[in-house]
């Protein structure tokens, strides 16, 4: 964990792959105990089996009471909303959505309005989805954090972000195929820090899916490509905004060891900027 840096929360996208044991869990655990044996290691997660269906309580309690104090789980938000009625009449969903979450109690991190790629017969352009995302974002429950991802690089600017802001929600920056590379996140939105940093990194799945089926190894080596999102996530951190990012196995084949890499390069800056003053 960043014990030196409390404010940046790094972790992956799910914990449940079960090519992980013998590697990353233990040979012979439940797949009920990784999450134990996960919160040991790092301080937050990004639920990925939220997106599918909303949990039984039982199933939050169950993770709240194997995760220590202070472990945060991220969440997505279910796809009925963001994906099938497209914020369309779903108040009544993020409520459930929201009510049933807060089960979590203090381990309740962010939620994530993960959307996919519209194009031009959902929205003929930004204006027209940001005008429902207004409505929408003015009805949601008060309590969490909430994030909101596009897969439209070209709906990345000042027009989205100043939306957001109004309403106090972050923008996910998102490394995947065919989103911005990391300079142009960072040109495209000037640098702008909102109330929390929010980072996904993806990957390609279609081209990760075409050489394996088993996430238990590095295929990659993505350390140049990590390095050059830490300006960006060192901005919020400078300017004394948590931050969270998640990493997932399509990055580079195995989700902890591509964290690891991040982590190594994260305190290989801290070092030189404590040399360096």
């Amino acid at each position: 964990m960043f014990e030196q840096d409390p404010g940046l929360r790094i972790g992956t996208s799910s914990w449940s792959e079960k090519s992980w044991q013998g590697v990353f869990y233990p040979q012979g655990i439940a797949p009920r105990e990784f999450i134990r044996h996960y919160a040991s290691i790092y301080d937050s997660v990004e639920i990925d089996a939220t997106f599918y269906a909303i949990p039984a309580r039982s199933t939050i309690e169950g993770w709240k009471e194997r995760t220590p104090e202070g472990f945060q789980f991220a969440a997505k938000v279910p796809r009925v909303i963001t994906h099938e009625k497209v914020l369309h009449e779903a108040q009544g969903d993020i409520e459930i959505f929201v009510e049933r979450m807060q089960w979590l109690g203090d381990r309740l991190g962010p939620l994530l309005f993960q959307f996919p790629y519209f194009n031009k017969k959902t929205f003929s352009s930004l204006e027209p989805f940001l005008e429902r995302l207004d409505r929408f974002l003015a009805t949601v429950p008060g309590g969490p954090r909430y994030v909101v991802e596009v897969r439209n690089r070209n709906w990345i600017g000042p027009d989205l972000l100043r939306l957001l802001n109004e309403h106090n929600v972050a923008l996910a920056w998102v490394d995947q195929a065919w989103m911005p590379d990391p300079e142009e996140w960072i040109r495209k939105l000037a640098g702008t820090i909102t109330n929390f940093g929010y980072f996904r990194f993806l990957g390609d799945h279609k081209q990760m899916d075409k050489l394996t089926q088993k996430w238990d190894r590095q295929l990659m080596d993505r350390r140049d490509r990590l390095a050059r999102w830490l300006p960006a996530i060192r901005a919020f951190r400078a300017a004394g905004v948590d931050v969270f990012g998640y990493f997932n196995n399509h990055y580079a084949g195995h989700a902890p060891a591509t964290l690891e890499d991040f982590r190594s390069l994260w305190l290989e800056g801290e070092a030189h900027s404590s040399s360096s003053s």
